[in-house]
């Protein structure tokens, strides 16, 4: 398998690809497609990449030497229905769906930049100008289609060598790569994070330097690349290099300041940045969900804003968790992300977090558990998985007893749940009631009755039942210099 040089590029005999008979009759489609047209066809990046990885895939980029649209036209029109296309003008590109799987279309380019936009100027080019623009070496092998060397691939910077060994590196010098575009610097560290590989040090080095260019890149783009690093096995790995290299401090600068120690009197506090990204790593062990792991990630964010030394004490951050929920509209907003449920859910389990795994065994009252379980509701699950992620101390005795009380909570959680129902409940007073027993509009003095009436079911007063809490409510009305009015 050692390459010879072909038309400039590296040339390997035929490579064997685990394809599926999808895969292949696709494969088979564009090559007839080409055919055609007399256009040279390859099918180049990330579904190369990932065959050699053995990873899943469900999408194939095709570049050739022609006009890409027309391409997929002939392509699609082989069908039968045939297919529809999408044409996006901005990009020059055309997509054709069959089942499942996407096909994109491309006539090979190459592109240039001006200093202060990422959008390119693009020419025709050749496959070499094609693979000289991509952001890794490992993204710019390309399999061929051509007649005279089917399946062939064609390895002009040493892809193959590079997962071999686990390299990230670009086909052209990192700096010029990295302000063409600066989004790449973010898709080279998703990629480590990831494939689990290395970036190789001069890349590294260029990520760093050019790191101020991200400035021009939109939230969007960026925030799609942070959720697929979230979403990778160890979203740590790729949570620290965005901090090590000064990407994260430029458009996530509260996540930033959490990193960092200090040291007063001989105590010192945990670095909260590294604490966090292990909270998610650990968190993700148990669970695919985005958001959940958003709450993991930001936990803690308003531990900076909080942090007080205090004689006696030592480091406190008292109030973290609802200071750090108030934070959670604001950076959802700044970073274009969802308004709605998915920062609602976030803002709630940033703000309880703390509830369960700080109770102490004295604590544990069913009181305790009832108003864990209604401010929980559908959450309490995710809650308790983001609790226990929570747990990272290297003291193996705080270890031991935070994983005790957890598991104390979890029993009590589930015997108040199953005596009271109390999960997702609504109290049986409401405000209609109260407002015709004693004839009220509207008011304030409607809120204080309704929820004395709900703290008293949750404190265990009276029972979760509408007759103790109709004569609770005449109760707490008389103190009010309230009566009921009578019916005619």
């Amino acid at each position: 398998m050692a390459p010879s040089d072909f038309d400039g590029a590296f040339f390997m005999p035929h490579i064997q690809l685990p394809c599926s008979e999808e895969e292949r009759f696709i494969i088979d489609q564009i090559t007839r497609a080409s055919e055609k047209l007399k256009t040279e066809s390859f099918v180049i990046g990330g579904f190369v990449r990932d065959k050699i990885l053995n990873r899943p895939t469900k999408d194939m980029d095709i570049v050739c030497l022609g006009d890409g649209n027309e391409l997929a036209e002939t392509f699609a029109e082989q069908f039968n229905p045939p297919l529809s296309v999408s044409h996006f003008k901005n990009f020059g590109t055309a997509q054709v769906k069959y089942h499942h799987f996407e096909v994109e279309f491309v006539g090979a380019r190459k592109e240039s930049y001006r200093s202060d936009s990422r959008k390119p100027m693009i020419e025709v080019g050749t496959l070499e100008d094609d693979q000289n623009r991509r952001d890794l070496t490992i993204n710019a092998m390309a399999l061929s289609l051509r007649t005279h060397d089917y399946g062939s691939l064609l390895d002009p910077f040493n892809g193959l060598q590079d997962i071999e060994e686990k390299r990230l590196r670009t086909p052209l010098p990192p700096d010029s790569t990295f302000s063409d575009d600066p989004l790449r610097m973010m898709r080279v560290i998703r990629f480590a994070s990831q494939l689990h590989f290395n970036i190789e040090d001069e890349t590294l080095g260029a990520i760093k330097r050019n790191a101020s260019r991200l400035a021009i890149i939109s939230k969007e783009r960026i925030i799609d690349e942070l959720h697929k690093i979230m979403l990778s096995t160890k979203p740590s790995i790729g949570l620290a290099l965005l901090y090590q290299t000064g990407l994260l401090q430029e458009f996530f600068p509260e996540l930033a300041a959490l990193a960092g120690t200090e040291n007063i009197e001989g105590k010192g506090h945990k670095d909260n940045f590294y604490h966090t990204i292990q909270v998610v790593d650990q968190i993700s062990l148990h669970t695919n969900n985005l958001w959940l792991r958003w709450a993991a990630l930001l936990h803690d964010i308003g531990k900076p804003s909080t942090k007080k030394f205090e004689v006696g004490l030592g480091w406190t951050f008292h109030g973290h968790e609802w200071i750090g929920s108030k934070m959670i509209p604001g950076i959802f907003k700044r970073l274009k992300m969802p308004q709605h449920e998915q920062m609602k859910y976030v803002q709630k389990l940033v703000q309880l977090h703390h509830r369960p795994v700080s109770l102490t065994s004295e604590d544990i009252t069913d009181s305790a558990m009832r108003r864990l379980l209604f401010d929980a509701g559908d959450e309490l699950d995710d809650l308790m998985t983001l609790c226990n992620a929570d747990i990272t101390s290297k003291n193996p005795d705080k270890v031991k007893r935070y994983r005790a009380n957890y598991e104390l909570v979890k029993i009590r959680l589930k015997e108040v749940e199953e005596s009271d129902h109390i999960r997702n409940w609504q109290p049986p007073i409401t405000g209609e009631i109260i407002m015709e027993t004693f004839n009220l509009s509207p008011s304030r003095t409607v809120g204080l009755i309704k929820d004395a009436v709900r703290e008293a079911i949750l404190d265990g007063l009276i029972k979760n039942d509408f007759e103790e809490a109709f004569q609770f409510m005449i109760t707490k009305a008389n103190e009010l210099h309230l009566q009921p009015v009578k019916k005619a």
